[in-house]
Parts: C-alpha cells; structure tokens; sequence
C-alpha cells in the first residue's frame, strides 16, 4: 500500500467518527458510541472504504494508551481516600460478580473449560470485559438531577475509580496466565515488582514534576515531559514486567494526577486524543468487527452477555452497598450507577483480541453492552430520583 494512502483513511475515519458521535450525543448517547458505529459503517462491515492496516493498528495502540493516561490523570485520590472503605468494598463486588458471571457465561455456552486451558482464560477474559465501569454518563445524569456531590454520587465515583483499578490489575494477571512459558507465581511476582518499581519512581517523578511545575507552571514543557512518562512506563511495564502497557499508561497518570498543573497535562492530552488518536482507537473497533461469522448463537450470545452485564454491576454493588449501611433505594442506585460500560471495556476488549483471548466477532457483545448500558442507565436513575420526590411530597 502506498504511503500516502493511509492520509485518506485517516480523513475518512475523523469525519465519520466526528459526524456520528455528533449524532449520538443529539441522541443522549455517548459520542463512543458513535465513533464506533462510525468505524462499522465505513469498514468491511459495510462500505469498504478503509480496511485495517498496520498503521491504524499502531495509532489505535497510541490512541488507547492516550485514554488509559488520561484516565489516571482523571483520577481524585483525595476523593477517593474519603470514601475509601465503602466505595473499596462495592468496588470490589463489582468486579467479583461481574467476573464470576461474565466466566460462567460463556461456558454456559462453550462448555466448562478445564483450569488452566485457554479455552479457560477465554472465559475468564469475558468476565474481565464486564468488570469495566464507566462513569461519565452517570456523573452527567447525577449532575443534571443536582445530586452528584450527594453521599451516593460520591460513592459511585470512587467505586467506579477503584474498580478500573482493580479491573485492570486482574486483565493484567489474566494475560500473564495465558503466556504458555508463564507460571502463576511468576505473574504473580512480576506483577508486585511492577507495582513496587512504579511506586518507587512514581514518588521521586511526582516531587520532580511538582519543582518543576513550581518554577514554571503552566508551561508546555509539563505535558510533554507527561506524555513521555506515560509512553515509558508503557513500555517498561510490557517489556521488563510482561504487564500490559495500558497499565503504565495508567499508572503514569496515577503518579500525577495531584500534581498542580493534572488538569493542564489532561487537556493537553485531550486534544491530542480528542482529534486523531481517539476517533483512530474507537473507528479501530468497528473496523475489526467481523460480522461475517455472526451467526444466531453469537446473536443469543450478545443478548445474554448485556442482560448478565446489566445484572451482575447491580447485583453485586447494590448488595454490597446495602450491607454497607445504604438504604434499599440508594444500594438501587449506585448498582444502577455503577452498571455504564466505555472506554474501559473497549480497551479491555481491544487488548483481548491482540493477545488472542478474544475473537473480533465478540465485540458486536461489548459495543451492544456499551449501547444499551449507557441509554438505560440515565433512564433508570431519573426513575429513582423521581420517586424520592414523590415520597418526600407524600410525607
């Protein structure tokens, strides 16, 4: 393929992704949810006019190392240390059942695997897929309803933090299992050294870039110098530890979301993302959808895979908030609240399919979860409040 052929996919891609995710949010929908359909349209799926290509693959890969930094940088841990305990707690939950779920799933479908087969981390890896919450069109609804600084909405936040944490710590051990020359204990062993080498330069980085933002706040020279700590630890992450590089991007902006200047580095990034490499990452998923092999039982499979999607964030949230001391009501909403997929499970889902746990046919799944999780969610949440009021009026 010449060179300059890739220029006019790349225009094609921005403007469909653009336009559509325009159309979606006029819908209520996320803008991803656009982009996504916009990569099913103009793709093999339909059009023909781009196809997949190294190139794309390898800006996808910078787009979603981009979103995962972007994610950390997002991240409050003042926030998140307040609520802690609960929000730990019903994170946790959140990620168990869904897993448990999401694992008996598909050999509910394709028969029990045998521990340790890849069949077996295949199943596994559906239950990763699901452990992914996304919160922005929660934190939206709870914002236009004015109950986002609520106990509830703070809870939600911080179990939806924590859970992206702790979803994409077990996606991390679940890949390092399924290497045929890994052994648990060394997944295991690389993945705490991980942990301890990215704590030790997280902190001597963090005062480095807290001197440096002192002396010369607001200056380009902060996220440039962010961006490339965000593409080391990447690469340090893959390529020392066998840790997946999206969890150095992530880390990475662990390590400075406190520093003054988070928010200056997260909109810079922003642009980047938001103009080329996110549209690229998001029409990437539609471009490898293969419809092709999409049959009645992939159909039935779908189906059951968002009702199990739906049911288990709910169940296992709202229980957990319950015990926790949140009445009836409030443990429905943060369940609720807690039940959006996004980014997350794409990236997921993405990094499944490029180490072989997952096959492209398996997103038309996920981007049906992502759809209907993310209409129904907002929806179900105004319902509840709603009926607050007609209580409180009542009384």
């Amino acid at each position: 393929m010449e060179s300059y052929v890739v220029f006019k996919d790349l225009a094609i891609i921005i403007i469909a992704a653009k336009f559509l995710g325009i159309v979606a949010r006029k819908c209520k929908a996320p803008q991803v949810v656009g982009e996504i359909i916009a990569g099913l349209v103009i793709g093999p799926c339909l059009l023909g006019w781009v196809s997949q290509s190294d190139f794309l693959v390898q800006m996808a890969e910078i787009g979603v190392i981009l979103l995962m930094f972007s994610a950390g940088l997002g991240t409050d841990l003042k926030e998140l240390l307040k609520t802690g305990p609960i929000a730990f707690l019903i994170a946790c939950f959140g990620v168990f059942i869904p897993l448990i779920c999401g694992a008996f799933l598909y050999m509910g479908f394709y028969g029990v695997q045998p521990w340790g087969s890849e069949g077996f981390y295949k199943a596994v890896f559906v239950g990763v897929i699901l452990t992914a919450t996304s919160v922005s069109i929660t934190v939206q609804s709870l914002k236009e309803m004015g109950k986002l600084k609520g106990r509830v909405g703070t809870t939600i936040l911080s179990a939806a933090i924590i859970d992206d944490v702790i979803g994409i710590i077990v996606m991390t051990f679940v890949i390092g299992f399924k290497s045929p020359d890994s052994n648990p204990m060394s997944v295991v062993i690389h993945t705490v050294l991980f942990f301890v080498f990215a704590g030790v330069v997280g902190f001597i980085t963090y005062h480095i870039f807290k001197i440096v933002d002192a002396r010369y706040p607001h200056t380009r020279r902060i996220p440039i110098a962010g961006l490339a700590l965000c593409l080391a630890m990447a690469y340090i992450a893959e390529k020392y530890f066998g840790i997946a590089d999206i969890t150095g991007a992530y880390v990475a902006g662990i390590i400075l979301c406190s520093v003054k200047d988070s928010d200056y580095i997260a909109e810079k990034m922003d642009i980047n993302s938001y103009m080329l490499f996110g549209p690229v990452f998001f029409a990437s998923i539609g471009l490898k959808t293969n419809i092709d092999s999409l049959n009645m039982e992939i159909l039935i499979f779908s189906i059951a895979f968002v009702i199990v999607g739906l049911l288990s964030k709910i169940i296992g949230c709202g229980l957990m908030a319950k015990v926790c001391g949140f009445k009836g009501e409030d443990s429905l909403k943060i369940g609720i609240g807690m039940m959006t997929r996004g980014e997350v499970a794409l990236i997921v889902s993405q990094k499944g399919l490029s180490v072989g746990l997952l096959t492209p046919v398996y997103f038309t799944s996920v981007i049906l979860l992502i759809i209907i999780s993310s209409i129904s969610t907002p929806i179900l949440l105004k319902y509840l409040y709603s009926r607050d009021k007609e209580e409180t009026a009542a009384e």
